[in-house]
């Protein structure tokens, strides 16, 4: 035999259409596995339950002005929740949201009082300091490679000192002046605290927007390719970075995102109240994380969605009226919320266990 022959590879002919093989690995799983992937069933699940819960624990939820101010709960919640929701699917968390809020309304406030300017002019320059102050997390974050967990809670007490110190300075007080009479004051509360008629209730226009900046948000997630980005800097932002992704630019973008969030809710509580108090926010930046982790994200990053957020914040909004609708101690809603956020961590755990076993 010539030693120059060498025998042909083998090859494997693949199984006729129709003959009833199929590769284990590529197999469609049932429908009911594909579902639990999703990252907001569980919540879903959950917010049904606590619905039903309290339908029938406090009757008066039933009432439309009832559930309408549930929805308002809802919403100045899960308005926050949705860019903080983004920022940990891409491998991060902000402990400076709650007080990020009370910044930007503080500054719209005092710059328009003491300086006696039209309040668009205290709007804008809100935005761009909620903008900056996302920024500058970011861009500490990606430049000393410190975890998000530092770098915020530093921008966290930075913050708390400087919203009570100058408002003390400027206006001499915790709060800041009313400035209800000021110029721009009424257009600037039609679009950041108004209310509207809907079949005789008074539904809140913070609960047009969260459903708005919520869509937007799912659309950005799951069809753009900053949606790809997100999710790969939060799997491995190495690996990400190795195929492409403008990691800095995705991670400082999603900080500023949570600035936004932070500037819209802070108009909505100047415009709504007429003054701010500068000592709160604190522990609100808690609530936020917790609502996103009900909504199926992880803290771990690179999983969950842009819906589940918004379930979560509902359960929040939820239990926070319908303790006080069933008439119960309010003292109970901080075990509640314990109870929630453990639960929503168990029931995730279990449903990626189970979406992901052959």
């Amino acid at each position: 035999m010539d030693m120059s022959q060498q025998a042909a590879p083998a090859v494997a002919t693949p199984p006729a259409p129709g003959s009833g093989q199929a590769d284990g690995r590529t197999a469609r799983r049932p429908l009911a596995l594909r579902l639990l992937a999703r990252p907001e069933v569980g919540v879903f699940l959950g917010a049904v339950a606590v619905l039903v819960f309290f339908l029938i624990a406090a009757p008066s939820v039933r009432q439309g002005s009832s559930m309408a101010t549930i929805l308002y709960q809802s919403s100045t919640i899960g308005i926050m929740a949705l860019p903080v929701a983004l920022l940990m699917i891409g491998g991060e968390f902000d402990l400076s949201a709650g007080v990020a809020v009370i910044t930007s309304a503080l500054t719209a406030s005092m710059l328009s009082y003491q300086l006696t300017l039209n309040v668009w002019a205290g709007v804008i320059v809100a935005l761009v300091v909620s903008l900056a102050v996302g920024a500058f997390n970011g861009w500490m974050l990606v430049k000393t490679g410190l975890p998000s967990f530092l770098v915020t809670l530093g921008t966290f007490l930075i913050l708390q000192g400087v919203n009570l110190a100058v408002t003390k300075l400027v206006t001499g007080n915790v709060a800041t002046d009313d400035i209800s009479n000021m110029d721009g004051f009424d257009q600037a509360k039609a679009l950041f605290a108004s209310s509207f008629d809907v079949g005789g209730v008074e539904v809140k226009i913070t609960v047009v927007w969260w459903l708005v900046f919520a869509a937007i948000a799912t659309w950005v997630l799951l069809r753009t390719k900053y949606g790809n980005w997100v999710f790969a800097v939060g799997g491995n932002k190495d690996s990400a970075r190795a195929v492409g992704v403008p990691v800095t630019f995705t991670k400082i973008t999603l900080f500023m995102l949570v600035g936004f969030g932070a500037w819209f809710v802070g108009m909505h509580q100047l415009f709504s109240f007429n003054t701010v108090q500068s000592g709160e926010g604190v522990g609100q930046e808690l609530i936020y994380i917790a609502a996103a982790v009900i909504g199926g994200c992880l803290l771990t990053g690179g999983y969950g969605s842009a819906v589940g957020p918004v379930f979560g914040a509902f359960m929040f909004g939820m239990v926070n009226q319908g303790i006080v609708y069933a008439g119960w101690n309010p003292d109970w809603f901080k075990a509640f919320l314990g109870v929630m956020l453990l639960g929503a961590v168990l029931i995730n755990l279990w449903v990626q266990r189970t979406a992901t076993r052959r």
